[in-house]
């Protein structure tokens, strides 16, 4: 199984923001019934997904999402991310993330943690 790819395609749909080909790829990248949990949200299944990939893109409008080293053995893979706009150098958030792959190599679940966010 290819983790390193999966959480290439992961991090893809964050950054994916033509909705007709987000969902595309939330739809080949994700098991029917996956779920995202991180502290602000929990979603699951492509149409919940979907929509909280559109509600952080809308409310970060312009950032990308970077991975950084993925750590992967058996089905599970560990990674960080940022977002930050292009090019920067500070990313304005900074997260970790633990995914669990089906047997078909499709996303079953991610735990986000948040490591950086914006203050108010």
């Amino acid at each position: 199984m290819d983790l390193q790819n999966l959480a290439e395609r992961y991090l893809a749909a964050w950054n994916e923001t033509d909705p007709a080909a987000r969902r595309k790829l939330v739809e080949e990248t994700w098991a029917a019934d996956g779920s995202y949990t991180d502290p602000l949200v929990e979603a699951r299944g492509h149409e919940q997904f979907d929509a909280t990939l559109a509600a952080v893109q809308a409310q970060f409008a312009g950032l990308v999402f970077t991975l950084g080293p993925v750590d992967a053995h058996h089905d599970v893979a560990r990674f960080t991310w940022e977002l930050a706009p292009a090019g920067a150098t500070e990313p304005l958030v900074i997260g970790f993330d633990v995914l669990t792959a089906t047997p078909d190599g499709r996303i079953a679940t991610v735990v986000g943690f948040l490591d950086k966010v914006p203050t108010a």
